[in-house]
């Protein structure tokens, strides 16, 4: 294996781990699991929705944690890429479309869709999500 191969294995492999990020949101959102949800945060992580603005891990774990007892109870969210970037070999900003499915939905409602930016970065050898932000598709 010359070096090019394994340096473009290595990129594949990086680029499968953070596509996979929102895919963590999504199924700990589907077990109503605040504290999963907020592991896949860096420790200082920000989450900023309409209304909404929370940093730290602990601060996202308390709103989903009420928001799971509240407003999110039984809901799903979904949400698709549309756009990778990597910013270098630890960092990388993904573009989705998606939004909140209420209990017995297939596709999500014009009110409730949006698109979402979600930054990544490497820590340890993981990848997290060091800020995530979204806006209604309109």
């Amino acid at each position: 294996m010359n070096a090019r191969t394994k340096e473009t294995a290595v990129e594949e492999k990086d680029r499968e781990a953070v596509v996979a990020v929102p895919g963590r949101i999504v199924a700990a959102w589907r077990e109503n699991n605040a504290q999963a949800f907020s592991e896949v945060f860096t420790e200082d992580g920000t989450m900023i929705l309409p209304g909404v603005f929370r940093k730290g891990r602990q601060n996202v774990k308390a709103f989903m944690e009420s928001a799971f007892s509240g407003p999110y109870k039984g809901t799903r969210v979904t949400g698709t890429p549309v756009d990778l970037r990597f910013l270098g070999p630890d960092n990388a900003v993904i573009v989705t479309q998606g939004g909140i499915l209420a209990s017995g939905e297939t596709e999500v409602s014009d009110e409730r869709a949006v698109r979402a930016t979600w930054v990544v970065t490497r820590e340890a050898g993981d990848w997290r999500l060091a800020s995530y932000q979204n806006s209604p598709r309109g």
